[in-house]
């Protein structure tokens, strides 16, 4: 593991791993589909949601992320199993967030990945999020945002 190609390697995983949640969190999705190779997956079991390729993986994105109000991802590092020019690993994510419809979700969860090199660098070719734990109940506190315009 001590070869600078390997170590690169994880280096630029580990890197798309958190462009992918500063994109989610930033409401960047042409960057978050930028992540993925041109046949590459991403999938949510629990609320049967599969995306196949960038432009589908923008489009959904976004139609998710207009169901937040607010919503606030952390990727911590996992493994990562590096096979040539392909990889397979794994992040451990923490998230909360409020719904526009008022329900509160807090999440724990791991992303299952497939990665690929290409010429432009790795990405994704499937990623498939897995909840582990789910709590509903709402949450105490609010956005910056929500609170100043209850005060307006």
């Amino acid at each position: 593991m001590s070869d600078i190609r390997t170590i690169a390697d994880r280096f630029e995983i580990e890197a798309l791993r958190g462009e992918f949640t500063d994109a989610g969190m930033m409401r960047d999705y042409d960057r978050l589909a930028s992540l993925f190779t041109q046949d590459g997956v991403l999938r949510i079991p629990d609320i049967n949601v599969e995306y196949i390729g960038p432009e589908e993986i923008r489009a959904g994105g976004e139609r998710l992320q207009s169901l937040w109000d607010y919503f606030v991802q952390t990727t911590h590092p996992g493994t990562i199993q590096l096979e040539g020019d392909t990889a397979a690993g794994r992040a451990y994510i923490a998230e909360f967030g409020r719904m526009r419809d008022g329900s509160s979700h807090l999440n724990y969860a791991v992303y299952h990945d497939r990665y690929q090199r290409t010429p432009d660098g790795w990405k994704f070719s499937e990623r498939v999020y897995e909840i582990k734990y789910l709590d509903t109940t709402p949450l105490a506190g609010s956005a910056p945002h929500a609170s100043r315009s209850d005060k307006a």
